[in-house]
């Protein structure tokens, strides 16, 4: 695919769409602007005694929960799990909220969360359970998590490096756009790798983070980078991928770990250490600037994904006002 196809193909995908959501619901609930702590990113994060309170939700897609019950329990813990780390934190407990037609429609996305929680060592501690709801499955799962130091999508600086950290040992679960590299790893590995980011937070070796959604490996960087106020030009051919897999996949797909992180110059490699002592491929990609303006690149050329001078995406970065955020809807 041409890079100006990729480009069009990554803005046009469905996951980044759904992102767009974030500004419409920003702007009804009047949280652009200024806030203590900033609105937007994997978790809310308090300011509790010597560090921080994390809070963050996941809703999952009806056709997914029907398709995949017992992933989609699953999933409930480990993408929480995931925001958690994302921020520096490590978790504390999870709740779950199902509606389900009946009780054999439910057993299996418990009996998901149930492996989810085992697997990261993360207690389910309560939540609420319907098993009469007559429109089909429905799964949001919340966590609750704790950091010292917080990574954030808001702190990254122009001169920083763009690191994608990705476990390339899974596959997909065909036909979805899902990279398992989790449900069938050992849980000393799991949480062992989620372990990672609230180190390199409290080593001081990273500025911001955020995990790698259903937006994909570019998207999520757009979003790091609007929070930042900062543009960049991405070399996706350096961003890990599983051999076999082609590239315009690749980039729109969840993977199950995966990171992007900004880190100072002089402590890059460092940070990819680090993951590559776990086995998880991770790469320098690319420079933050004051652009604001983000590109991707390739052998053969370059392409613009995104110039937040012109248009938010989400409508969380720096100096984000109402008639801002609004704009997103356009």
């Amino acid at each position: 695919m041409a890079i100006g196809d990729l480009a069009r193909h990554l803005v046009e995908a469905r996951g980044l769409g759904h992102k767009r959501d974030i500004g419409a619901v920003m702007a009804a609930l009047g949280l652009g602007g200024t806030t203590p702590v900033a609105v937007g990113d994997d978790c809310a994060a308090i300011p509790d005694g010597d560090g921080y309170l994390l809070f963050a939700i996941e809703g999952f897609l009806n056709e997914f929960v029907a398709a995949e019950p017992w992933f989609s329990g699953y999933c409930g813990v480990m993408v929480n799990v995931s925001d958690i780390a994302a921020m520096g934190g490590r978790p504390l407990a999870v709740v779950d909220a199902l509606w389900s037609r009946d009780g054999d429609h439910a057993g299996p996305i418990l009996k998901g969360l149930a492996a989810g929680s085992a697997a990261y060592g993360v207690p389910i501690v309560g939540g609420h359970s319907n098993t009469r709801n007559a429109g089909g499955e429905q799964l949001s799962v919340a966590v609750l998590g704790r950091a010292r130091r917080l990574l954030t999508s808001f702190d990254a600086a122009a001169g920083d490096r763009l690191l994608m950290a990705i476990d390339l040992r899974g596959r997909y679960r065909e036909p979805y756009p899902y990279w398992d590299c989790s449900s069938w790893g050992t849980p000393p590995r799991l949480r062992a790798e989620i372990e990672l980011l609230p180190a390199i937070a409290e080593a001081g070796l990273a500025s911001a983070a955020k995990d790698i959604s259903m937006a994909g490996a570019v998207g999520t960087a757009l979003m790091l980078l609007e929070c930042s106020g900062l543009g960049a030009t991405i070399d996706v051919t350096r961003i890990p991928r599983p051999d076999g897999v082609a590239l315009e996949r690749w980039l729109v797909s969840f993977p199950s770990f995966g990171y992007v992180l900004a880190a100072p110059a002089r402590h890059a490699e460092a940070v990819i250490a680090r993951f590559a002592a776990l086995g998880i491929a991770c790469a320098d990609v690319g420079e933050c600037d004051e652009t604001g303006l983000v590109s991707i690149r390739d052998g053969a050329g370059t392409a613009p994904v995104w110039d937040f001078r012109a248009q938010p995406l989400i409508g969380c970065g720096p100096g984000a006002s109402e008639e801002r955020v609004r704009s997103c809807l356009k």
